[in-house]
């Protein structure tokens, strides 16, 4: 299974913000699409950034209230981790473990396509066991 597989269920769409907006208008986004992160991104397309709850907490207790004024360009992670549609599923829980990262921006020919969440690989991976499952006792009833 692959990152292809899950965004062909989930869908490609992607929750991104400029990287002038203000924090506060990142978290604003960031409730009203239930989301953990922002793509940061110029123009839509390419990855500038990533900011997500973590980065918002981290702020407040270094800035307090003030952040929320602050652009999200002084919050995000610049340097972001992404994976491309090619990659395993296992490719990305290691690296989600490995380096405790909750969301990897999809990327192809360095365009932004996708973002996979550490909900969406449990998703899979659940749905995985569910219809191995089902498979075996479909086998053992029908011997």
């Amino acid at each position: 299974m692959n990152v292809e597989t899950i965004l062909r269920t989930k869908g490609s769409a992607v929750a991104t913000i400029r990287p002038d907006e203000t924090v506060g208008a990142a978290v604003k986004e960031l409730i009203s699409r239930n989301v953990g992160a922002l793509v940061v991104s110029e123009d839509g397309e390419t990855v500038d950034g990533i900011i997500s709850e973590r980065d918002i907490v981290h702020g407040l207790a270094d800035h307090g209230a003030a952040l929320l004024s602050l652009n999200v360009a002084e919050m995000m992670t610049r340097r972001v981790v992404t994976c491309e549609l090619s990659d395993t599923v296992d490719q990305l829980m290691a690296e989600m473990t490995n380096r405790r990262i909750r969301h990897f921006p999809v990327v192809q020919n360095g365009r932004l396509c996708g973002i996979v969440s550490i909900g969406d690989v449990v998703k899979n991976r659940l749905d995985e066991v569910e219809f191995e499952a089902q498979s075996m006792r479909s086998f053992i009833a029908g011997a």
